[in-house]
């Protein structure tokens, strides 16, 4: 074979394989377009259709717990995690201050678990929302912070059969409560908690707001001081 011959088959070779590239470049954009497009378009539908709304620290909606009557002219909203130290400390002194503050404000919860940190406050939030549609929201809240101590150092196996024991001792349906536990609403209603508490600016718990405002430390002293505030101001606004 002359050099002439070979030159002018290595072109050809190099001609097929380019042309080859291009059938395969194609058929990978078809593929994307038809395939791989389709199913990220209704992953994405899947994502924002399945999100609930989210709520403003000034909006009270039908899925809140509130504390108290909501005709009051204050409003509290708290964003907390239940394996939160910080958020048992708070629970506390809300405990505490809530007799003289329930004829001027009420209680709006909303869950806000840092799992980073506090791995067992999924669950928790999980548990308390279940209980809700047993019509027991605030005693297993008030019942998960009075037991942190003994529950947020347990490994991951053991803290669902503690906190069935805790709703035991609530009475509750245990069977129906683990249904509703696994059931999309309940899991909704703590992300979109979640998701509202980000969209008003909750980097940490727990995060108190007053009529809207945040509260850098609610202490007390703090939360009764403007509690007040808006209560009169809300009275001389009549």
């Amino acid at each position: 074979m002359s050099k002439r011959e070979e030159q002018r088959k290595r072109k050809e070779a190099k001609e097929q394989a380019a042309q080859n590239r291009n059938k395969t470049r194609k058929l990978m954009m078809q593929v994307a377009m038809y395939v791989v497009a389709p199913v990220l378009i209704l992953v994405t539908l899947y994502t924002l259709l399945s999100q609930g709304p989210t709520y403003s620290t000034v909006e009270i909606v039908e899925s809140d717990h509130v504390r108290g009557v909501a005709a009051t002219p204050v409003s509290i909203v708290v964003y907390a995690d239940f394996q939160c130290p910080a958020c048992a400390t708070e629970h506390n002194t809300m405990t505490r201050i809530w007799p003289n503050l329930r004829s001027k404000a009420h209680l709006v919860f909303r869950h806000f678990p840092i799992t980073t940190s506090h791995p067992h406050s999924w669950t928790a939030s999980l548990y308390a929302e279940a209980a809700a549609k047993q019509d027991r929201f605030w005693e297993m809240h008030d019942y998960l912070f009075a037991t942190q101590g003994i529950w947020a150092g347990m490994g991951a196996s053991t803290i669902e059969d503690e906190f069935d024991s805790y709703a035991l001792e609530l009475n509750l349906d245990i069977d129906r409560l683990h249904a509703d536990i696994a059931s999309d609403e309940v899991i909704q209603k703590v992300r979109n908690d979640q998701r509202g508490g980000n969209a008003s600016g909750v980097r940490s718990t727990p995060a108190v707001f007053i009529n809207g405002r945040l509260l850098s430390q609610p202490s007390a002293d703090r939360i009764t001081e403007v509690v007040e505030e808006e209560f009169t101001e809300a009275q001389g606004a009549d």
